[in-house]
């Protein structure tokens, strides 16, 4: 069996590092207790209780349980995670976010990487390493991540009915980036997947799959405190070459309880058409009996919130057709 070694070029990533922000204006209390301190900007009394409140408080130890259906290149999977803070000063934490998951196979007749079926039970893993900071009145908060994933991929029979012999366990990881800015109402996320080591490799006897080069960019709004939806754009490239384009992605998030998030995803690209699936994720506090006190508002929430974009994500092609012979283009028109 022979494996293609690339090494990864980066491509740069235009980030939209502007937003336009409305705040719905609040009455505050007249009585002395709610008088703003001086230094404190003119707002809402929720603008004052977010001031007061310590980030040591704020952002506990936390682990918990997630899991998600297959979408685009992603596969079944249920794990564990933690979120970790490092170091917490007054207006910034810089924290480590560690999980692992058991990937599970895919629907039957259904491939999460376009052809071949995800089978068996492996074990991948994602860390991230980041910093978080507030500005002056703690009205947004900007991110900065990075980490490692990695994925064993255990594959069987296609779903397009061809027969295929010598099914492969074969290995992927990538290096992920990310920048984040976040309020009480918008949302930015963009981030940078590369893959790393050996990119691609042959699933059985006629495909081949790879790990997918993706860059990503989500637009966040909260409609009202718990439901929060998004819209993003990302473009994904491989060595194969089957799945290289642009694509949409829109998420409904839903916060059920303090800790427990449900989420519904929906995504178009030429490559996988569209995909729908839904992920689960719960935190338990620092105690691990409870999930964790809910801060004052929801910019103070998402700060220990675990990043996204975890999944190495991996598509196929084929590259020998039944006859032996090499498909042109990684396309098999007789198959």
């Amino acid at each position: 069996m022979d494996f293609v070694v690339v090494r990864p070029s980066l491509r740069p990533l235009a980030l939209a590092t502007s937003f336009s922000l409305a705040l719905a204006a609040t009455d505050l209390a007249t009585s002395p207790a709610a008088a703003e301190p001086t230094g404190f900007p003119r707002g809402k009394a929720a603008d004052l209780a977010v001031m007061q409140v310590s980030l040591k408080d704020a952002v506990p130890f936390s682990w918990g349980f997630q899991g998600q259906t297959q979408g685009a290149g992603t596969p079944n999977a249920i794990g564990i995670g933690g979120f970790l803070p490092l170091s917490v000063r007054a207006n910034s934490v810089l924290f480590l976010d560690a999980l692992v998951n058991v990937n599970l196979p895919d629907i039957d007749r259904s491939s999460s990487i376009i052809n071949t079926e995800v089978v068996g039970t492996t074990l991948s893993t994602s860390t991230r390493l980041g910093y978080r900071w507030f500005n002056d009145d703690r009205s947004w908060w900007f991110g900065l991540t990075t980490g490692y994933d990695s994925r064993p991929m255990a594959t069987g029979q296609p779903d397009t009915g061809i027969a295929v012999t010598n099914p492969q366990t074969v290995f992927f990881q990538q290096l992920a980036a990310g920048l984040e800015a976040v309020s009480d109402s918008w949302s930015l996320h963009a981030y940078a997947l590369v893959p790393v080591g050996t990119t691609n490799a042959q699933l059985n006897s006629v495909y081949q799959g790879g790990a997918l080069e993706t860059y990503g960019l989500d637009v966040g709004y909260a409609i009202t405190p718990d439901i929060r939806f998004s819209l993003g754009y990302y473009y994904q490239d491989g060595d194969i070459g089957t799945a290289d384009g642009s694509g949409v992605l829109g998420k409904l998030a839903y916060r059920i309880s303090s800790g427990l998030t449900l989420a519904a995803n929906l995504s178009y690209d030429q490559a996988f058409d569209t995909r729908v699936s839904a992920d689960l994720n719960y935190r338990f506090g620092s105690r691990g009996d409870a999930a964790p006190a809910r801060p004052p508002s929801a910019v103070m929430q998402a700060l220990s919130a675990p990043p996204g974009n975890r999944d190495v994500r991996v598509a196929d092609g084929v590259t020998w057709n039944p006859r032996g012979e090499m498909a042109s283009g990684g396309v098999c028109s007789d198959c």
